[in-house]
């Protein structure tokens, strides 16, 4: 694959990763290495400058942008957490990237007028990589971090170890880490490597494994791969970089959940033969494409999530499935179907305009073909039998 640079490419950041090449023995870099430059690079990468990108006006638009319902619900969620953990205090919310600080907004709104106990109870911690996006939420958070002292923004290693009571969750964060990708050639795993063409345009060329921990994950997760079912050319991807992010969560969680919302598939599916091409996805205001060497540092890049690697990673760090759904039916369960019949009550002070809005955003989120297919998987540690035989209530089958 090969791409002349686009105006819009970011120049600087596009002569940095060059150079990086050029300085390699072997003129050539991963494509993890190429995807944590350009999103993550700390002056030039795409989550590090302050251009909008997420929303109506950027270049795509998650659940929280579409009202207030997404976060309240999982507030309904985080209260019976609270419930279920025998009331602790403090309970700890710890969001990790927060984007632009909707939920915490939303969150703690709705516990205040509607579980005022677990709001009293409450310590709510950002845990968000990107300078950029940590300026724009403590602006937009000035006036109730000011006056609520309970909201603080740290990073995963100043927690202390085991020090979270409560629930850790995540919205549409894994899908953004930097993945290796792999190409089934002769047979043989292989991984693909950035490097420069003549012209000195991004090209690839395909490599020796460059860590042995992606030959032995295909078995760990259950799939033979490659074999006689996967065609010659099949491409995919490796996040490793979860696995750590799991582990890392699991030494600082004492006793609670782990909620993680994203686009992804069981490892089954994921690793389908017919999903030749991978999951790896650009986003560039709001449309998609496949290309990565495009847009430099001016594009959004994601792979889908393999959730089975994240279930068996937190297992090997002490955590249990509590349980794994999807967005429609988790949000169901927590009452967005109650939220919908409730637009139909003609005692609505909505304008029908906004109650027809309102409807298009609550059938958005859980639309099976979008949002609603999303995974939510739920994990818990240090929980009691008898609070482990508590189902949580957005993992119980929604009433239709």
């Amino acid at each position: 694959m090969t791409a002349l640079e686009t105006n819009d490419s970011n120049l600087a950041l596009r002569d940095l990763i060059a150079q990086k090449i050029t300085e390699t023995s072997e003129q050539r870099i991963t494509f993890v290495e190429y995807m944590e430059w350009v999103l993550y690079h700390p002056q030039y990468g795409y989550y590090s400058t302050d251009q909008i990108k997420i929303g109506a006006e950027g270049d795509f638009v998650t659940s929280p942008h579409l009202g207030a319902d997404f976060s309240e619900l999982l507030a309904e969620q985080f209260a019976e957490m609270w419930q279920i953990l025998q009331h602790p205090k403090p309970f700890t919310l710890v969001e990790m990237g927060a984007g632009q600080g909707l939920i915490v907004q939303d969150v703690l709104r709705y516990l205040y007028r509607h579980h005022f106990e677990c709001f009293e109870a409450l310590r709510y911690v950002i845990v968000e990589k990107s300078s950029a996006l940590v300026a724009e939420q403590q602006q937009r958070l000035a006036k109730l971090s000011q006056s609520w002292g309970n909201l603080s923004w740290q990073t995963l290693e100043e927690l202390s170890s085991e020090s979270v009571v409560g629930c850790c969750f995540s919205n549409e964060l894994v899908d953004a880490f930097p993945v290796h990708q792999l190409v089934i050639e002769a047979g043989q795993l292989r991984e693909v490597y950035v490097t420069l063409d003549q012209d000195g345009n991004f090209t690839e060329v395909i490599g020796e494994l460059s860590t042995p921990k992606l030959e032995s994950y295909f078995d760990w997760v259950g799939v033979k791969l490659p074999s006689e079912i996967y065609p010659n050319g099949y491409r995919t991807e490796v996040n490793l970089a979860a696995l750590d992010w799991i582990g890392a969560i699991a030494t600082h969680l004492d006793r609670g959940y782990l909620l993680t919302i994203d686009y992804g598939y069981p490892a089954s599916r994921y690793y389908s033969p017919a999903r030749a091409q991978g999951t790896l996805q650009c986003y560039y205001q709001h449309a998609h494409h496949s290309n990565p060497y495009i847009h430099i540092g001016r594009q959004d890049l994601t792979a889908h999530v393999d959730f089975t690697a994240l279930e068996r990673q937190g297992e090997l760090s002490g955590l249990q499935i509590a349980g794994f759904t999807q967005q429609g039916l988790f949000l169901m369960a927590l009452g967005l179907g109650d939220r919908l019949s409730a637009l139909s009550n003609p005692t609505s002070d909505l304008s029908l305009q906004a109650t027809l809005q309102r409807r298009e955003s609550l059938h958005s989120l859980m639309n099976p073909m979008g949002l609603g297919n999303f995974g939510v998987l739920i994990q818990s540690k240090g929980l009691s039998e008898e609070e482990r035989g508590r189902s949580l209530r957005g993992l119980r089958m929604p009433s239709m």
